[in-house]
């Protein structure tokens, strides 16, 4: 039986690509499973035919690219090698696991010059490692959209919820959800931290209600990824991309301290690890920068930089994995605990909230998330999160709980003349003098108006 396909917000962006007058070859560009093949095949659902290449699958039709790259001649031989009619305008063309054939990453060139009538969407889980061999790649024939695992609106719209979304959008600082419902959005919102946003997890989530389904899934993803690592390149070290990953994992919400990786190794070989599984999509940075104006990324000191994991069900489980097969101290903190109990194990709601901050800016372009720290000799005031809205740099300061001293925030609005902050908790809508407080589970508010 065919899995049930949850919308997924980049469902629309692909909609419209699709409606362009000149519509580029498209690289849906993300870490394994995250949902990019899903999303392509509800994407092909409008389309009268479908054509799916899986290069790691039929290994044999990489000889339809060897040779002739002229795309008329490939769409011909794909249509008699699988039966199905290529037809512009009517056909979607997915070359998926692309970077197992080179050549066909090189066609989508001239699909764009010679066939732009044609419909044709690639996408890889190992895909950054072949662009980077290709210098200045496609620049200017070829779109590219970034995808991340489900936001918590998207857990919500997969939960049969869609209704809170638009509560939670219409509400505000001046006019704050009722109890009710804030109550329930922060029960949800906590599910999700457990659950994560990789759509086999979300989707055990949904039809079950357990969570141990949901590790089990996680425990597959994670062995996933980590026999990747052999493929990533020749010069890779599994072993050492698997303690960087632990590392990173362990040091979530912290500058990230490279003696702290086990195993004695040099830090340029701990910087190419990290280098490696950033391609991988599997960990993002967040940078510091002095944040004295815009765009935030010309103040960057890269010696400070946080490392935030690609799923927070995914962190939770690898942090848990001594305990196979049981909810861990962790997990049982994050459904029951106290909020002061979350920010003491770990900042697991910091990293979601970037998280966030991600999923919900446009897919069309790569995101950076910056942080900010006083560098002072025996300063210790951190703000989470930068932002840039409306042209102004927003400091966004993340609390676990409903408490918590906003000191450093406070602080750097003071030393950067700023009117305006945002302080993210698990309370509901409020304002206090020059911050606003929004919910953890309402970040998408910020970008409702994009």
């Amino acid at each position: 039986m065919e899995k049930k396909y949850y919308p997924r917000a980049i469902d629309s962006y692909l909609m419209d690509w699709k409606s362009d007058n000149v519509h580029k070859p498209l690289l849906l560009r993300g870490a394994r499973q995250v949902g990019k093949s899903s999303a392509v095949r509800h994407l092909g659902n409008s389309f009268k035919y479908f054509v799916e290449v899986n290069f790691e699958r039929d290994k044999e039709i990489v000889s339809v690219f060897t040779g002739s790259l002229k795309p008329k001649e490939i769409a011909s031989r794909l249509a008699a090698f699988y039966g199905i009619p290529v037809v512009p305008g009517e056909t979607l063309l997915f070359f998926d696991e692309i970077q197992a054939c080179p050549e066909a990453i090189h066609s989508l060139w001239f699909f764009y010059e010679d066939y732009p009538e044609l419909h044709v969407v690639a996408a890889g889980s190992l895909l950054e490692f072949a662009l980077k061999k290709m210098a200045s790649f496609g620049v200017g024939r070829v779109r590219s959209m970034f995808m991340y695992p489900m936001s918590f609106d998207e857990f919500l719209v997969a939960s049969g919820q869609s209704g809170w979304i638009t509560a939670k959008h219409a509400a505000s600082p001046e006019s704050p959800l009722f109890d009710a419902l804030h109550l329930k959005l922060v029960e949800s919102f906590r599910n999700y931290l457990l659950v994560g946003g990789m759509p086999e997890s979300v989707r055990n989530w949904v039809e079950t209600g357990d969570f141990l389904k949901c590790q089990q899934v996680q425990d597959d993803i994670i062995l996933a990824y980590e026999d990747d690592f052999s493929k990533y390149d020749r010069k890779a070290d599994p072993m050492l991309l698997r303690q960087t990953l632990r590392s990173v994992a362990q040091q979530i919400g912290g500058k990230f301290v490279y003696s702290n990786v086990p195993g004695s190794y040099r830090s340029e070989k701990i910087r190419s690890a990290l280098e490696l599984l950033r391609d991988a999509g599997l960990i993002i940075p967040a940078v510091h920068t002095a944040a004295n104006g815009i765009p935030l990324g010309a103040e960057i000191n890269d010696k400070f930089v946080k490392y935030i994991f690609l799923d927070s069900g995914l962190l939770l489980r690898l942090l848990g994995m001594e305990n196979m097969g049981n909810l861990t101290e962790m997990s049982r903190l994050v459904l029951v605990g106290t909020a002061s109990d979350l920010v003491n194990k770990g900042s697991v709601t910091e990293m979601v909230a970037g998280l966030e901050l991600l999923k919900y800016n446009t897919p069309l372009q790569r995101h950076d998330l910056y942080y900010w720290q006083n560098l002072s000799r025996g300063a210790q005031a951190e703000v989470d999160y930068v932002l840039v809205r409306d042209m102004q740099v927003v400091p966004l300061e993340v609390k676990a709980g409903t408490s918590g001293s906003m000191k450093s925030l406070y602080q750097f609005m003071d030393m950067k003349h700023l009117d305006y902050g945002i302080r993210s908790s698990l309370e509901n809508f409020g304002r206090l003098g020059r911050v606003d407080i929004i919910p953890l589970y309402a970040l998408s508010n910020l970008f409702a108006d994009k």
